[in-house]
């Protein structure tokens, strides 16, 4: 199989759009990811996939926390934003905490974390976090499948 087969295979898998965020030195980073799950509920864990080429994998490194922000059906902008397919110096985006993390404003899920384990697969790194702090709102979720921003139905 080649690399696009792959690709297109695991479009077929929908999934939630979550923005990852961390700060160092006061700078916050972040970037759109969709390769996030919960590992164990004793202890809490979740766990999300950075690719070795991603400068955001560095700045996890560094911080050693982050938080997922599970993002709401109208935050479309914000996984544009971060996935960068739009300019952030055009907006003012502006992060809220939760503890000492900085989380999006909006998002119908806000999970902080700490690292307690890094494993590099392939061409990614596995970032474990023992979950620190949790949010929630309550909004219908943005959802991505087969290389498209979904909603879901309406009952």
């Amino acid at each position: 199989m080649d690399d696009r087969q792959f690709r297109n295979a695991m479009g077929k898998f929908a999934t939630g759009v979550t923005v990852v965020l961390t700060e160092v030195e006061g700078h916050v980073h972040g970037m759109t990811a969709n390769a996030f799950m919960s590992v164990s509920l004793h202890p809490k864990l979740v766990v999300i996939s950075i690719d070795e080429r991603a400068q955001m994998l560095g700045k996890i490194t560094e911080s050693n926390k982050f938080s997922v922000n599970i993002l709401a059906a109208d935050q479309k902008e914000m996984s544009m934003i971060f996935a960068g397919q739009m300019k952030q110096e055009d907006r003012n985006i502006v992060f809220n905490r939760l503890g000492d993390a900085p989380v999006l404003p909006g998002a119908i899920a806000q999970i902080t974390c700490e690292v307690s384990a890094a494993h590099k697969e392939g061409d990614h790194t596995l970032f474990i976090g023992k979950v620190t702090n949790i949010h929630m709102e309550d909004s219908e979720p943005l959802i991505y499948f087969s290389g498209k921003y979904r909603q879901l139905a309406k009952e």
